[in-house]
């Protein structure tokens, strides 16, 4: 039987940590008076590496819980979108499940056959969604995948922006030599919160992309088109819910970061 949603339902939007909450941020300025229920399971994370089994099912039962109440879901993490989307979509075939993305197409702008550095968990380079993503723009660019699972653990644990984070991005970046690419992809959540160590390592010439804005204008497209945008015409209340009850005040110290701009867009670089 079809489910039929209340458009006064709030819009779940589902992490492994704190990485979304820019992508939450994004959602809130696109829908501003949309109900917004963020979890973030830093009690598991990283999602990046763990077997892909146990990641569906672990998704699964998250995404069920939230659908008891919400009317859409927002994977805004792109090791869950790779993983578990295409199941999600044909598990709840009328809801809205968006997902993430690697901003490769808006990349592309920044010079011609540009070489793209892509930062992202090793499930999400390894998938086939990735693959068929890299695949498609590989004739218009030069795409340099490249893991970066130790940052995700950097960002929860709120050193996104330290010098373990250089640290880190130098030793892993080391085998580019004086090689530096046209752009950067963020194929991470979290990496977007570690958006000024990877300036200070790679140079801050280059630009940086995440898939934020592009999530939240397909999230309204997907509202709009089913008749489940909020009727409410006063702003939203945004509930931060996490795991791990120990993280939630650095969830509400990056829901308050991400006012200040350091979350890019995936059409101009970061400031």
């Amino acid at each position: 039987m079809r489910k039929t949603y209340d458009p006064h339902a709030p819009i779940a939007v589902l992490d492994s940590g704190v990485g979304g909450i820019g992508v939450l941020r994004e959602v809130k300025r696109q829908l501003p008076n949309e109900q917004l229920l963020y979890f973030g399971d830093s009690a598991n994370a990283p999602y990046g590496e763990r077997p892909r089994e146990a990641l569906l099912v672990l998704i699964e039962s998250h995404a069920a819980r939230l659908l008891s109440r919400c009317k859409a879901l927002v994977l805004a993490c792109n090791t869950a979108t790779a993983v578990a989307a295409a199941e999600l979509r044909a598990r709840y075939p009328h809801t809205p499940i968006i997902g993430m993305e690697p901003a490769l197409k808006p990349a592309l702008s920044v010079c011609p056959h540009p070489h793209i550095l892509v930062l992202a968990t090793e499930t999400t380079l390894r998938e086939a969604k990735f693959e068929a993503l890299a695949a498609r723009f590989a004739s218009e660019a030069h795409i340099l995948p490249l893991p970066a699972p130790g940052l995700v653990r950097l960002v929860e644990a709120g050193l996104g922006d330290s010098a373990k984070a250089d640290a880190y991005l130098r030793q892993i970046l080391a085998p580019l030599g004086d090689a530096r690419p046209d752009a950067v992809v963020l194929g991470c959540t979290h990496f977007p919160f570690a958006a000024r160590a990877i300036r200070r390592v790679l140079g801050t010439e280059i630009p940086v992309f995440d898939g934020a804005t592009g999530t939240a204008r397909e999230l309204a497209r997907q509202l709009s088109t089913r008749g489940l945008r909020t009727p409410a015409t006063a702003p939203g209340r945004v509930m931060l819910t996490t795991s791990a009850p120990d993280r939630l005040p650095l969830y509400r110290l990056f829901w308050k970061k991400t006012a200040t701009n350091i979350v890019a867009s995936a059409q101009k670089p970061l400031p």
